[in-house]
């Protein structure tokens, strides 16, 4: 380990493209491009077809909480698939139900605003695409990949997803609702879908698993696979009280920013579309800058300490943007924010496939997504109706507030700082 770490460059950002040299991840990549860039502008559009039904915080809060369930419920049933089945094949089918949801949304605009039960099921639809994509991507990487090559992908993956997701596509959004109602508007939204999911039909099968003994054993029950991941959690200690600081995080959190910010945006800075779509632009470009940094770099040596402690200050930023009533503060808040979370993302995403059991690796990514997300629904739902009772600025000073608390609480109780030590990572 000294040794890789001291002939190891300090920093090389062209490092982040080494993964584009394999034809499989290319065409993967290239479709997670597209159904990135589609989440992105839907986050907007989204917001403008309730509005437009009629809808206010409550109702955003019911189609943003129906995500979130979506994305909850089928978390741990998305990566018992993944460990079990091709997961390329699980890849297309996410993408066509994605398809075929926008589309209904489109169809519908037709003969006039989408009401809020249908918003509300085409948001569950996509939640649980999510909840079966990310262990199926998490889980084939590996074997596209080479180990030395991990960190790069993540990284790769880490810019691309916020720069398209909160960046480009919420501020091509933001430019198409200028001049076209939101149903009309989520139309380039099913064309990005359509191309990804014939983008992965060209995608080769995946190669034999490189560790038979441990992927290929008998057939267990889906029960014996689950405990196997809960049990590996559970014992992990980095692993579990970073999934239970993540929880905190999301509470806190994610309902401020998914269904209070644009309501803020309206009253203090103006009621077009752009405003907020270029609020969560500058969380994209942050994000990108944060996974570019941490990628162009080796790990750092106290991993696990950085990790948690940049992802904890991340939410400091909220404290401005429930406050200040200027468009600059809030844009350099939202990067702010977006550049530790990516930060910490990267180094999570390689830590999980350099110290989990490939075999497993779908499993434990399905439980990182329900532990992590498990009161997103709550957080959401309970932002809308809270925000009727205690004012705005109150809440954004808890968010920002609170998770540097629950961080520091995950590496005490975990020991982290000891734990790193015993279990170097070389670049």
């Amino acid at each position: 380990m000294a040794g890789g770490a001291e002939t190891a460059p300090r920093h090389d950002t062209w490092r982040v493209l080494r993964p584009l040299r394999h034809r499989d991840f290319r065409i993967l990549f290239t479709a997670v491009i597209l159904s990135v860039l589609a989440a992105g502008m839907w986050a907007v559009v989204m917001v403008y077809a309730v509005i437009a039904a009629g809808g206010g915080p409550v109702q955003l809060s019911m189609v943003a909480a129906a995500n979130a369930a979506g994305l909850l419920l089928c978390a741990i049933p998305g990566g018992i698939v993944a460990d079990r089945v091709s997961r390329r094949l699980v890849l297309r089918v996410v993408e066509f139900a994605n398809l075929v949801a926008i589309s209904s949304v489109v169809i519908a605009g037709f003969s006039g605003p989408v009401p809020i039960w249908h918003l509300v099921i085409v948001a569950a639809i996509l939640g649980a695409g999510a909840g079966f994509f990310f262990p199926a991507y998490s889980a084939i990487l590996p074997r596209i990949l080479p180990p030395s090559h991990l960190l790069a992908a993540n990284g790769l993956e880490g810019a691309i997803r916020p720069a398209l997701q909160q960046a480009a596509g919420p501020a091509a959004a933001g430019l198409l609702l200028a001049a076209l109602i939101p149903t009309h508007a989520a139309g380039a939204i099913v064309a990005a879908h359509l191309c990804a999911f014939v983008l992965l039909l060209f995608l080769h099968p995946e190669p034999a698993a490189s560790a038979p003994q441990e992927g290929d054993k008998a057939r267990t029950s889906v029960f014996h696979d689950l405990k196997e991941a809960v049990g590996f959690t559970v014992r992990t200690p980095w692993l579990l009280w970073t999934l239970l600081f993540a929880t905190g995080w999301v509470l806190v959190s994610v309902g401020p920013e998914e269904v209070l910010l644009p309501f803020i945006t309206r009253e203090r800075i103006g009621e077009g579309a752009q405003w907020f779509g270029f609020l969560l632009a500058a969380l994209g470009v942050g994000g990108v800058a944060g996974s570019i940094f941490v990628s162009s770099r080796p790990l750092p040596r106290r991993y696990l300490t950085t990790m948690n402690v940049v992802w904890g200050i991340s939410t400091l930023p909220f404290i401005v943007i429930g406050l200040t009533d200027q468009y600059w503060l809030m844009l350099l808040s939202c990067f702010l924010a977006g550049f530790g979370f990516s930060y910490g993302n990267v180094i999570w995403g390689t830590l999980l496939q350099r110290r989990v059991p490939t075999h497993m690796l779908g499993r434990v990514s399905s439980l990182d997504f329900f532990v992590s997300l498990a009161l997103m629904p709550l957080s959401m739902a309970l932002a809308g109706p809270l925000a009727e009772v205690v004012p705005i600025p109150v809440i954004f000073i808890a968010a920002g507030l609170l998770p540097p608390v629950f961080g520091l609480i995950a590496i005490l109780a975990a020991r982290m700082p000891a734990d790193e030590i015993a279990h170097p990572l070389g670049d």
